[in-house]
């Protein structure tokens, strides 16, 4: 069982319940391609000013990103009476998101799709900053899990 948690900082989403069930079933359909099964992760949807905060706290880059991911495996982390397996948290701007899928054209859910993915791949291990290599794997791996989920 994977369990995706949804939380929102700063924003109101619209069709709360659908877009929520949309992000988990994103979520979800990562997680089971990156053999996360048994996990716990909580994606938190924000605006520009909530993300910027963290990236320039935990990154000392002081602009609005569009993804953070923050993994529960690189960091101690106090041991948790749970069956599931803390992977960690991954914050995305909706205002990135939006702003990204106009200049690609493609669908605001599209976007979103590709950065909860995005997300999962960082808490997975992969790291596109690394080396050119490492960036063309993930990638490769995030564009192959986008295309294999359907909403």
């Amino acid at each position: 069982m994977t369990r995706i948690d949804i939380y929102t900082e700063g924003i109101r989403l619209p069709y709360k319940k659908a877009t929520r069930g949309m992000l988990r079933a994103i979520a979800v359909g990562a997680a089971a391609r990156l053999d996360m099964t048994n996990a716990s992760i909580s994606i938190i949807i924000c605006d520009d000013a909530y993300i910027r905060g963290i990236n320039r706290e935990f990154r000392s880059i002081d602009q609005p990103t569009d993804v953070i991911s923050f993994s529960n495996r690189e960091v101690a982390f106090p041991e948790l009476e749970t069956t599931l397996d803390e992977i960690g948290d991954i914050f995305i701007s909706v205002e990135r998101a939006l702003e990204q899928s106009q200049e690609c054209r493609v669908t605001f859910i599209d976007e979103l799709k590709r950065l909860v993915v995005h997300g999962m791949l960082h808490l997975a291990g992969y790291d596109h900053e690394r080396s050119d290599l490492d960036e063309k794997i993930m990638l490769d791996k995030e564009e192959d899990i986008c295309s294999s989920i359907a909403l």
